[in-house]
């Protein structure tokens, strides 16, 4: 399998995200939104980004790792936030690195201001499109 990573010439330089990613070979997962959530349903981090930033990344990563993927294998990633201002998505993308323990690789990925999500209190939501793959090829151009 091969990813390749493509930021075209004309276009601004993108900063933690790659405008486009090809894919050759691989079976994709699609993860569901993955909100600030304990496996009680208990809301984690209630009116606080950075918190439902982390626990959101938290459970995503978990939803990459039951299929065999890591953060590497995401090709999209949308990241739904209510109340989106600087403060807040700073909040946001510090508690997913924070989730991660490392530097989060860039993806093709869009963050979303919301007025609400699905449930009172949730201020953060995570979807993914991962590949899956033993080894995978990854390019960068």
């Amino acid at each position: 399998m091969k990813i390749e990573h493509i930021n075209p010439t004309g276009l601004l330089k993108p900063k933690g995200y790659t405008h486009v990613i090809t894919v050759e070979g691989g079976k994709t997962a699609y993860i569901a939104g993955q909100g600030a959530y304990d496996t009680n349903w208990n809301l984690v981090g209630e009116g606080d980004h950075y918190d439902q930033g982390k626990q959101s990344f938290t459970n995503l990563i978990m939803a990459l790792e039951g299929v065999g993927a890591t953060l590497e294998s995401i090709v999209k990633c949308t990241i739904y936030v209510v109340g989106p201002n600087a403060d807040t998505l700073t909040a946001v993308t510090n508690g997913m690195g924070n989730a991660a323990g490392k530097r989060i690789p860039p993806t093709a990925s869009t963050m979303v201001g919301m007025e609400r999500l699905a449930f009172d209190g949730m201020l953060v939501e995570i979807d993914a499109v991962a590949v899956v793959c033993q080894c995978p090829e990854r390019s960068r151009t």
